[in-house]
């Protein structure tokens, strides 16, 4: 691809399921480009952009240059209403074409849309991103426009060729799948219940668990949930298994995306036996390895946790925010 540098950047909307493909192959370029595994198919962006509360008017926009070419991309996920707003920015810059002003050009974008919405909605707001810690360049960009780290966070991995430990559940506890059409206002009020402590925790809506449970990887086999002797949800283990993430990177590879117990149900191990659980459902699934985040400062020693059943630290990720 000639990329014209000598013509103005032309920043537009988002036009629908025939950008998908190019802003896909923009955002693998630049993970081959930083060797990062994150990459991106066109089904798994559609899912990200079709997700309750996206206005793909407002929350996405493409930069091109003179001969049309996607060279910038950026989109931002904007939390409920609550006393405060975040809003996370996505951004992609072709390699070509960094440190050419094109960066400067979609923070100014971010920052006048969170304006917008902080003016719409009454509430104070924080522009936020994200860097690995390893991505120097990335993050001296955030620090030179103002962001500051607030957060870092870790990604785990866990062999599953290595046996799983049989999980013990306490007396009064029993372990079965969760019923999408059943459990799922009880699910939701135990998730967030049981992140109300969690750094940076939004609660989750009903329209945005029901666009999870739409999404084509979702397994109700791998939906755990512990039920106490009265019926009531005690703790969950939402596992994931995301075939195209596995393809690009060569693995099999499971996700313990959720790990969630209620508070009077801690400390008694059963958070440890649920993780167990999960795990052992994706070996059962022919899983090779199991990978989940975890916020280094955790202040219900998940660290501990994930690293006495096997887990070790693969990469960090920093939080980074500007008050907007």
């Amino acid at each position: 691809m000639q990329i014209n540098f000598q013509q103005t950047l032309e920043m537009r909307n988002f036009r629908g399921a025939a950008d998908l493909r190019l802003i896909v192959d923009l955002i693998n370029i630049c993970c081959c480009f930083d060797n990062l595994d994150d990459g991106a198919s066109v089904t798994e962006l559609k899912n990200e952009l079709d997700a309750p509360g996206v206005d793909k008017n407002k929350d996405i926009r493409l930069w091109e240059d003179g001969n049309g070419n996607l060279i910038g991309y950026g989109d931002l996920w904007i939390s409920e209403p609550s006393d405060a707003i975040d809003g996370a920015l996505s951004f992609y810059v072709h390699p070509d074409i960094r440190g050419k002003n094109l960066e400067s050009q979609i923070f100014q974008w971010a920052e006048t849309r969170m304006a917008e919405v902080k003016q719409e909605r009454g509430f104070p707001v924080k522009l936020r991103a994200g860097a690995r810690d390893t991505q120097t360049e990335r993050i001296t960009l955030l620090e030179k426009f103002g962001f500051i780290c607030e957060r870092r966070s870790d990604r785990m991995e866990r062999s599953l060729v290595e046996p799983v430990e049989q999980p013990q559940f306490p007396p009064g506890l029993t372990l079965r799948q969760m019923n999408p059409i059943t459990d799922k206002l009880a699910w939701l009020e135990l998730l967030n219940e049981s992140f109300l402590d969690h750094w940076n925790h939004h609660p989750v809506t009903l329209e945005s668990m029901e666009h999870w449970l739409k999404e084509t990887h979702y397994k109700p086999e791998l939906d755990l949930i512990a039920v106490a002797d009265d019926g009531s949800l005690a703790a969950l283990c939402f596992c994931e298994i995301k075939p195209e993430y596995s393809d690009r990177i060569g693995k099999k590879v499971g996700f313990i995306g959720v790990l969630g117990t209620r508070r009077n149900y801690r400390r008694m191990g059963l958070g440890r036996a649920m993780l167990l659980a999960g795990l052992q459902r994706l070996k059962d699934k022919g899983m090779e390895f199991a990978q989940l985040g975890v916020n280094a400062d955790n202040p219900n020693g998940a660290l501990r946790l994930y690293e006495s059943v096997g887990f070790s630290k693969q990469l960090t990720k920093m939080a980074f925010f500007k008050d907007i």
